[in-house]
């Protein structure tokens, strides 16, 4: 049996200020709005894995966190951005505005992909970016709207303590994925 799983720094206590971010979306065509109660920076993306891994994979997210030397830290959460591109927008996103926040998370990011690389998952194909996606884009209908709001919005979504990373299982259903922490590993 097997689960589908992720590594990320979620962003407790910000969902209204990401429903708010959302609000200017509402109603866009082509574009579906993620969950704000589930928002969260992926360190890294494991996809389907083996329940016997699990394990092995806490052991290793234990060891990357000691690994990267980083201790609880605040991150500034906002701007607007979309991957890949403003011409062709499959995922908007919320960032985290630079600093000693941008620093932590990369450095984070770069020690899970390490141990979990090392316990034989793929390494990541990109650049990372920390960033909480809070859109889908499924069509261009609304993608002029998408681009001015990126090109012109800076909403300011809040600061996060991190003090955390958590192994989630991505459950896919009808009204999209829910997400249920597995393991928290503290900083």
């Amino acid at each position: 049996m097997s689960k589908r799983l992720f590594v990320s720094v979620d962003l407790d206590g910000l969902s209204d200020a990401v429903a708010a971010v959302q609000e200017r979306f509402e109603g866009v065509s082509g574009l579906r709005l993620t969950d704000p109660e589930q928002a969260h920076v992926t360190l890294k993306f494991l996809g389907d894995t083996d329940v016997d891994r699990v394990d092995d994979l806490v052991d290793a997210l234990d060891t990357a966190v000691a690994d990267s030397g980083v201790e609880p830290f605040e991150a500034r959460v906002g701007g607007l951005g979309v991957f890949p591109s403003l011409d062709y927008i499959s995922v908007v996103w919320v960032g985290v505005r630079g600093g000693a926040g941008d620093a932590e998370l990369t450095a984070l990011h770069e020690a899970v992909e390490e141990r979990t690389v090392d316990v034989g998952f793929d390494p990541e194909d990109r650049d990372f970016t920390p960033h909480a996606t809070v859109a889908r884009m499924d069509h261009a209908g609304g993608k002029e709207t998408v681009q001015r709001a990126v090109e012109t919005d800076d909403p300011d979504v809040g600061r996060l303590t991190v003090d955390e990373i958590r192994l989630k299982e991505s459950v896919l259903g009808s009204d999209g994925p829910t997400y249920r922490t597995l393991k928290s590993v503290s900083l």
